[in-house]
């Protein structure tokens, strides 16, 4: 992942690290207290020497090794032949006419770049495979049983940084999100190449707090630059088509592995 990439997603991701903090501390706590019974355990054992088999019992599997190879191989064949078979590997995203940005897609990348010249500007948009999310239909019951269809339909996001420069700093860092036809702008940055790591820069205010004028004029800026919900429709067909190809050569990848 490029470093503007990261960079932009700092303020969004840091709750997150303090959540895995906390479940990081959690998690050392939680694994602790099973090694100390274990070890009781085995001295109990080890003084009781008419039942050593039953702790030793887990070790007799040996034999069999292979067999979750094998399991696992079968199981990523079917996985293989079900996506072969669905048709969304056939996929084909045909480029709207004047499309203006160059794409550029590397086999094995879980971002695309896109990159276009606009009136002296030079504009990057980075995009990630898309993430899905699983939404409440308007209307649903709450009151439903819980073995009935709560009503939950299924959402494809795709994420883009939109950066825009003019050959110097600074340059503006867009960081949106696409759903369906419709574009999102959650946060406007404008950064600096060079910044000292022992600084934090001020970045700008949320993009929600922003006079609703502004928030017009953001949008009209980014819809000149083609920017808008025709390039979120073009990139959503993209991505997902993209996401199974790049799946199925992890399935491959691995089921090599297994049968070496």
């Amino acid at each position: 992942m490029s470093s503007v990439f990261s960079s932009v997603l700092r303020r969004t991701l840091r709750s997150s690290v303090i959540t895995s903090s906390v479940l990081h501390r959690q998690g050392r706590s939680f694994f602790t207290s099973p090694y100390s019974t274990n070890c009781s355990l085995l001295q109990k054992v080890a003084q009781s020497p008419s039942k050593p088999s039953i702790f030793f019992s887990g070790f007799a599997t040996s034999s069999k090794q292979g067999s979750a190879d094998q399991r696992i191989k079968r199981a990523l064949e079917e996985e293989i032949g079900r996506l072969q078979e669905s048709g969304d590997l056939g996929m084909e995203c045909t480029l709207p006419g004047g499309f203006p940005f160059k794409i550029i897609d590397i086999t094995g990348d879980e971002i695309i770049t896109l990159k276009r010249d606009f009136s002296g500007e030079n504009i990057e948009i980075e995009v990630p495979l898309p993430t899905f999310q699983d939404e409440e239909e308007e209307g649903s019951n709450e009151d439903e049983s819980q073995d009935e269809d709560k009503g939950y339909v299924e959402q494809t996001t795709v994420p883009l940084i939109v950066k825009i420069s003019k050959g110097k700093d600074p340059h503006l860092v867009f960081c949106c999100t696409g759903y369906q036809d419709d574009l999102t702008i959650d946060e406007l940055l404008i950064k600096h190449q060079e910044t000292s790591s022992n600084k934090i820069p001020y970045e700008g205010p949320k993009f929600l707090d922003l006079a609703e004028e502004l928030h017009k004029a953001f949008y009209k800026y980014l819809d000149e630059r083609g920017i808008n919900g025709s390039l979120i429709h073009f990139l959503r067909d993209y991505m997902m088509a993209k996401d199974n190809k790049e799946y199925l050569a992890w399935l491959k990848n691995v089921k090599g592995f297994i049968g070496k």
